[in-house]
């Protein structure tokens, strides 16, 4: 199988421009509750669906809507459901978090590091009823750090389960930089459970590519589970209005709600003693700071227009993608818009 750049980078502008209407859809108040993307994360998720088949499965975090976009799920029942309307994907039950397609035979989950256990139990259906299937799990670096996942890499190892575990590591565990809670390496932490892995730019679709169809392949040749971490950036952090990104974006509205809190907290002469306030002061300082060195915005740590770059040459080609893509789109958005009004 031979790498093809336009439908990788097909897939990511399409799963890029889908959710970026989806923010504005959350920003106008027409879907409720926390909403998490997958932006930032589109070379990771295309370099491993396309070289899925049929009969294989997904497990899926709260960050799905790209991977079902990606794997053909129809997107206008996906923002259906996100409407809450009864003939979106799960019926208007699920909402973002809780999405599944049993004829893709994709799951997520809210629940951190559940992907796991569903993945395996994918991989193990897959054994019994369709030999030389594949199962993946997409999470979290953070996810690493939860029991069931852990016992998930274990299973898969002492049972030989053809399954992929893609972590998809930005470092940031919500608003605690991972590092800081995560004891070794990821990588290591996963071959000493008997699965072997490999680390990949996540940024780069060549190589995530690369390294998932050797991994993918490896599965379906009965050589059991595989392990790899994909470093990648979240544009909008954990979540859609998420704290720290807005006190950086707009310190003038957004720090008084956070400092006030703090300076009233620090000043009272009850509670806790005051080298607990200054530890407490210095943490949440650090957060700040170190988001405002985290290079979100910088153009190569977005996969889309990295990926862009190399199909720049063949303009007329690139352009003619960019306007289909575009359309249909907009075809969806429409749709949506009289789906919100009804």
């Amino acid at each position: 199988m031979s790498i093809d750049l336009w439908s990788l980078y097909s897939k990511m502008l399409n799963s890029r421009l889908m959710e970026e209407f989806i923010t504005q859809l959350w920003h106008d108040g027409l879907f409720s509750g926390e909403m998490h993307l997958g932006t930032g994360e589109e070379a990771i998720i295309a370099g491993v669906v396309s070289h899925l088949r049929d009969q294989d499965a997904m497990a899926l975090d709260h960050r799905g809507t790209a991977a079902l976009l990606m794997r053909g799920v129809d997107p206008l029942l996906i923002l259906k459901e996100l409407l809450g309307k009864p003939d979106g994907l799960c019926g208007g039950m699920g909402g973002h978090r809780q999405l599944f397609s049993k004829p893709h035979l994709a799951a997520s989950s809210g629940i951190v590091g559940a992907v796991g256990p569903a993945a395996a139990g994918f991989a193990l259906a897959g054994q019994y009823l369709n030999p030389g299937s594949v199962s993946v799990a997409f999470f979290g670096e953070g996810a690493m750090n939860q029991g069931m996942l852990m016992e998930s890499l274990n299973l898969a190892a002492a049972w030989h389960l053809p399954v992929v575990f893609i972590c998809k590591d930005d470092n940031w565990s919500i608003t605690t930089e991972s590092d800081a809670v995560t004891g070794g390496d990821l990588n290591d932490r996963a071959e000493w459970l008997g699965v072997p892995g490999r680390s990949v730019d996540g940024r780069d679709v060549t190589q995530v590519w690369e390294i998932a169809g050797d991994a993918i392949a490896r599965a379906r040749a009965g050589e059991g589970p595989f392990f790899i971490r994909a470093r990648c950036v979240h544009f909008e952090g954990h979540f859609l209005g998420y704290q720290l990104l807005r006190a950086v974006r707009n310190p003038v509205r957004e720090m008084p709600k956070i400092s006030a809190p703090l300076t009233r907290s620090f000043l009272r002469f009850a509670g806790a003693p005051f080298r607990d306030r200054v530890s407490g002061l210095k943490a949440v300082i650090g957060a700040v700071l170190s988001t405002l060195r985290d290079p979100r915005g910088a153009p190569d740590n977005d996969p889309v227009k990295r990926k862009r770059k190399d199909l720049v040459p063949d303009h007329e080609r690139l352009q003619a993608l960019e306007d289909d893509i575009e359309r249909k789109v907009g075809v969806v958005v429409e749709l949506t818009l009289t789906e919100a009004a009804s």
